[in-house]
């Protein structure tokens, strides 16, 4: 109930705030870019925000991510999505929770293969996020996982960002004491992680 609601509530501000014809970049993700327990604009999509707005780039940027969504949840809001928004580039930040929650890897695999044809059926350039889980999963399973992003980025023309949480996961600092979310101190390093990927789409949005 409570990611209905958000989605309700996502699509009815994008209906009033956005015109139609507005070109759009979307952040479809879970709580790694939803500013888990911490205020909005210290999230990594805001400061993305903030530098595309720098750069010059005319461009919306609409943060669509929800603490604890999977892929499957993700192909539901992204279908209504893409009904109410010009989106010129959707970047994808999903699967960490199917991995936390044992998910099949080629359940996951077919979920996100699902989102990118969907994406690339409206017309837009896709950005996909690799994720890799902790090592206590078991190695096996965290391999087949780990292993998911790169098949999928070699079989698709998404831009692909190999490990979105680089510079973050393995520095205590960074993160939260949970050991899985960044902090605020780690949100740069997943913006400095994705913008060298997403600079070249931007230079080519009329």
């Amino acid at each position: 109930m409570r990611i209905l609601l958000s989605l309700l509530f996502i699509l009815g501000h994008f209906a009033l705030t956005l015109p139609a014809s507005a070109g759009s970049l979307v952040v479809l993700g879970d709580s790694l870019s939803s500013a888990h327990n911490m205020k909005p604009e210290q999230g990594w999509v805001h400061l993305l925000e903030q530098r595309i707005q720098r750069e010059g780039y005319a461009l919306d940027v609409i943060n669509a991510s929800v603490s604890g969504d999977t892929t499957q949840n993700g192909i539901a809001r992204l279908k209504l999505l893409l009904q109410k928004i010009d989106a010129d580039i959707v970047i994808i930040e999903l699967g960490g929770n199917d991995g936390l929650r044992g998910t099949p890897p080629f359940a996951i695999r077919n979920n996100l293969l699902r989102l990118i044809d969907m994406v690339e059926d409206a017309e837009a350039d896709v950005v996909l996020l690799g994720i890799q889980l902790p090592a206590n999963y078991g190695a096996a399973y965290t391999e087949a996982f780990r292993e998911i992003y790169p098949d999928i980025a070699d079989e698709t023309d998404a831009v692909f960002v190999p490990f979105f949480m680089e510079q973050v996961a393995l520095v205590p600092e960074r993160m939260q004491a949970d050991g899985i979310h960044p902090n605020a101190k780690g949100q740069p390093y997943l913006l400095e992680t994705v913008w060298p990927h997403l600079e070249a789409l931007l230079e080519n949005i009329d």
